[in-house]
């Protein structure tokens, strides 16, 4: 009895925090006050503690010296607090262990905190933490199984740390928030659950909890608040998994305290971490250690998205107010993924809040962003978020990138030809929109389905007029239209389940559409030498992708070290292509279908505490070549000891749905998606290759990967036109001709990252050391750099917390990208008098842009209740500080034998305004 009293004794006597805050909320709402109170107004939260049994701290000097003279007559607690705190411009926030702060700045709540510690323990009060076990452990060694979720809002929490007390046997949650611990000692120990953002809380096991649903549910931290104590993950803006290799994890909620160009974005905020490109402004997509945007799998509740950009790329696809949370994997991933060369994006939407029905919202300078939740009875809920752009000053500035560029004459004697080189004649109406809904059904505790949706569009149209250098012996009237219609349509249908103790599972069937409709074309004359020449051609690019899928994963913790994750998959896609010239002439005709179909299986291993395997096997068939590909997995990490980690992982990728580089040295290379046959277009194949360490304390982070990945059937589609002299030449022929070519690649490189996790000051440095060359034999006989070759990249991100502020400073630099320029023309008079003309091409991707590189800045401010939530902020960011001008890309025209050149820049100094709410 002796050993069984002393082990309680000692529970009862430490000093930790419980699940209490509810219990304090229910006397805010049902205790009624009918008193009146004069004098100072500490002596009132004193009676009310007494009174009402409630801890309340503050700090006595200020409080003392405010007065109250009013008298309440049967008024609920809550609403004297609330009226007290707003007459004196004060804030109250409830811990969860019940303890009520009154402050005056929500950065008053640490020290609030250590004075009520230190008060404690002055006065050697050790309260009663947890409840004690109500009886005698009847049950030993046993599986417990359990969720963790918001206390707020009833979302489930992914990635959330939960321990056993005082023994090694702890735990991570998954995807839906479940989670299993095996061999739990009795059914009275006491379970600690973190996660970032939320209080860390203790919870007593009773015979009771384990006969029925286990729900553990944790309360947010205070908004405004920067020091968070997490066990088991990070509790920065973007993080890393320590048990994972090249993860990184993002919840949308902080990224109003990073700058941007029209409002929160999910998908730019990866462009900030080492291994990610930053310096493509006109793209969303994940140009991931060496790979371009297409070998990154990017997955929405399941279902694939092929175009992940809207408006020319400055914002991203996905809703800010619609995701919970994303996992980016820069490479050697999981046996679950596949599909994808370089790396996978995977995201997750909000189920929407099952507690209360909310209504919230951003509007910028750039669009407006709408959302509304609620909870439907009490076993489901929905969610829905609209977005739409809107033509402002910010968008006719973005416009104005297309329109304004500086034309350079390259023909020798030529000279430049100064500023001016596309006329701005006019900013036609482009826009986008997309549209987010998701329903969740809980029959059970057991079982959930949900059903997602999103559709989203992009309306653009570049049309502009053209003026080259004046030559007394040309003119010319030009106008370029340019119009592209596209978007996404995706949907899925999903069904988790908890078939045991030991097995949980999740099955997806959805549906992913992409189109593109492209028209560009000119239309004019030219006069030059006295002869006047009519210009009207045109180009037609139509794109469709038809994606049908069916996924099941499953999960199941076969012993304390070990567990098994396993699934299958299979797709059916169609994927059609047109591409005409001047309404006659189809060059690309192409309609493929294909079904992928195949399983997997992966052991998670922990042979001891220090020690994490992961091997895995995945194994697709491709219809279209009738082949099997064996992809084998391996990652591992290492603690050397509590600081130090070492981590490795290696892989097979194969990519059978490609995004062609259709290559087109005058106006850019245009990209559009189509199956791999195994003839023209080859499957794509990768090998990963990744090494690393880290160092990380309370405060600290410094990261160390190295990176090889060696590339296969790489493809480029080329269309080559002998004669023609260009759309401004007269009298000669043309002759078309296209062409596939194949190729192989490889990418390496190097990362560092220093990140400060916590404190008022938080932010990294990251550094990336890079190689990226293809080897086309069709091209030339060696490698040649790849157009995302980025040799050093650089960047700095700086945030500093005060008060309800928060300021933010970034700064990006990187080498310039490659590309192919044309250096000159001449024109050869044929035997039959007709004239052909010929580009003389610099080597393949054998020039640079200039280096790049801009500074932003943001200043973010939180608008807070009485009770220290947040329900919204006021941000204002500033983009490119210093204006410095960086290059997007260059366009050139051919005119009387000579290339015209014009350059087209990226965003200058570019402010912006975003206000965030949130409405009840």
């Amino acid at each position: 009895m002796k050993k069984l009293f002393l082990p309680l004794l000692l529970i009862l006597t430490i000093l930790s925090v419980a699940a209490q805050a509810q219990q304090t909320k229910q006397i805010l709402k049902k205790a009624t006050v009918d008193h009146f109170f004069t004098g100072p107004l500490d002596q009132m939260m004193d009676t009310l503690s007494i009174q009402y049994r409630i801890p309340i701290v503050f700090e006595r000097d200020s409080l003392h010296q405010m007065d109250i003279a009013e008298h309440f007559f049967n008024e609920s607690l809550m609403s004297v607090l609330k009226h007290v705190c707003r007459a004196n411009n004060l804030q109250y926030w409830i811990e969860n262990d019940g303890t009520l702060y009154i402050m005056q700045r929500p950065d008053d709540l640490p020290r609030l905190r250590k004075m009520y510690s230190f008060r404690k323990s002055a006065f050697k009060i050790k309260p009663v933490a947890l409840p004690a076990p109500k009886g005698p452990p009847t049950r030993f060694s046993f599986a417990l199984t359990g969720k963790v979720t918001d206390q707020n809002t009833g979302e489930s929490l992914p990635g959330a740390s939960v321990k056993v007390r005082n023994i090694d046997l702890t735990t991570l949650t998954n995807a839906n928030g479940n989670f299993t611990l095996l061999n739990v000692p009795s059914d009275t120990v006491a379970i600690e659950v973190s996660y970032v953002g939320y209080q860390p809380d203790v919870f007593r096991l009773s015979s009771d909890k384990l006969d029925g649903s286990l729900v553990l549910a944790l309360y947010p931290t205070m908004n405004a608040l920067n020091e968070v104590t997490v066990t088991g993950k990070k509790a920065g803006v973007l993080n890393t998994d320590s048990k994972k290799v090249s993860v990184l994890q993002l919840t949308p909620a902080a990224l109003d305290k990073l700058p941007n160009i029209g409002e929160r974005d999910v998908m730019r905020a990866f462009q900030l971490m080492p291994g990610v490109s930053a310096t493509n402004e006109s793209s969303s997509g994940a140009y991931v250690r060496g790979g371009t945007p297409d070998q990154n799998l990017v997955q929405f509740d399941g279902f694939t998205v092929y175009q992940v950009d809207h408006l020319y790329g400055f914002f991203s696809a996905f809703n800010s107010n619609a995701v919970r949370d994303l996992e980016l994997y820069k490479g050697g991933f999981s046996a679950k993924y596949g599909g994808r060369l370089s790396s996978v994006t995977d995201i997750r939407g909000k189920d929407g809040n099952k507690n209360e029905a909310n209504i919230g919202g951003d509007l910028s300078l750039l669009s407006t962003n709408i959302y509304a939740e609620t909870p439907i009875g009490s076993k489901s809920s929905v969610l829905v978020a609209f977005r739409r752009s809107y033509q402002g000053p910010l968008y006719d500035k973005i416009f104005g990138q297309f329109n304004t560029s500086t034309t350079t004459n390259n023909a020798p004697g030529g000279g430049p030809g100064g500023r001016g080189g596309f006329a701005n004649l006019f900013t036609p109406s482009s826009h986008f929109y997309d549209f987010n809904a998701k329903y969740t059904y809980a029959p059970s505790s057991r079982n959930t389905f949900s059903w997602t949706f999103y559709s989203g569009s992009d309306d653009l149209n570049n049309t502009r007029g053209l003026n080259f250098p004046n030559r007394s012996s040309s003119s010319n009237s030009i106008t370029v239209n340019d119009y592209l219609k596209s978007g996404n349509i995706g949907s899925s249908l999903k069904w988790s389940t908890t078939a045991g103790r030991k097995l949980f599972g999740n099955t997806i069937l959805s549906y992913s559409g992409f189109w593109s409709d492209r028209n560009r074309g000119m239309t004019g004359s030219v006069t030059d030498s006295g002869v006047t020449k009519s210009i009207n051609n045109s180009m037609v690019e139509t794109n469709r992708l038809h994606d049908v899928s069916l996924k099941s994963d499953w999960e199941l913790q076969t012993g304390s070290k070990v567990k098994l994750l396993f699934g299958g998959y299979a797709s059916y896609l169609n994927i059609k292509y047109l591409y005409t010239q001047n309404d006659t002439s189809k060059l690309i005709d192409q309609h493929n279908t294909g079904v992928i179909t195949g399983g997997y299986g992966e052991l998670e291993i922990d042979p001891n505490s220090k020690l994490h395997l992961q091997p895995g096997l995945r194994a697709t068939y491709y219809t279209p070549t009738g082949k099997f590909y064996p992809e084998p997995r391996f990652s591992a990490t290492y603690d050397l000891t509590s600081n130090w980690k070492l981590k490795a992982a290696t892989g097979r990728y194969y990519q059978f749905t490609n995004r062609v580089t259709r290559e087109d040295i005058t106006g850019g290379d245009r990209y559009f998606w189509t199956l791999a046959n195994n003839s023209s277009t080859p499957v794509g194949s990768a090998n990963h290759f990744i090494g690393g360490f880290s160092y990380e304390t309370n405060n600290w982070l410094f990261d160390v990967e190295g990176y090889y990945k060696k590339l296969d059937g790489l493809t480029e589609y080329s269309i080559r036109q002998q004669g023609g002299g260009g759309p401004f030449s007269a009298g000669s022929t043309q002759t078309i001709t296209e062409n596939y070519y194949t190729g192989s690649g490889y990418a390496k490189g190097v990362e560092f990252l220093v990140q400060k996790k916590v404190g008022l000051y938080t932010g990294w440095i990251g550094y990336t050391l890079a190689q990226a060359r293809n080897k086309f034999p069709a091209y030339q006989d060696g490698y040649f750099a790849s157009p995302q070759d980025i040799r050093h990249e650089f960047k700095s991100i700086n945030m500093y917390h005060w008060q309800r502020w928060s300021f933010a400073a970034v700064f990006i630099f990187s080498t310039g990208h490659p590309y192919t320029a044309p250096l000159g023309s001449y024109t050869v008079t044929n035997i039959d008098g007709n004239k052909t003309t010929y580009l003389t091409i610099s080597g393949k991707y054998g020039e640079r842009l200039p280096d790049y590189h801009r500074l932003d800045l943001s200043a973010t401010y939180d608008l807070l209740k009485i009770d220290g939530r947040k329900y919204g902020s006021i941000g204002i960011s500033l983009f490119n500080v210093y204006n410095h001008v960086n290059t997007w890309y260059n366009e050139y025209y051919i005119q009387n034998n000579q290339v015209i050149t014009s350059t087209i820049r990226y965003l200058g100094f570019t402010p912006n305004i975003t206000l965030s709410l949130k409405i009840k």
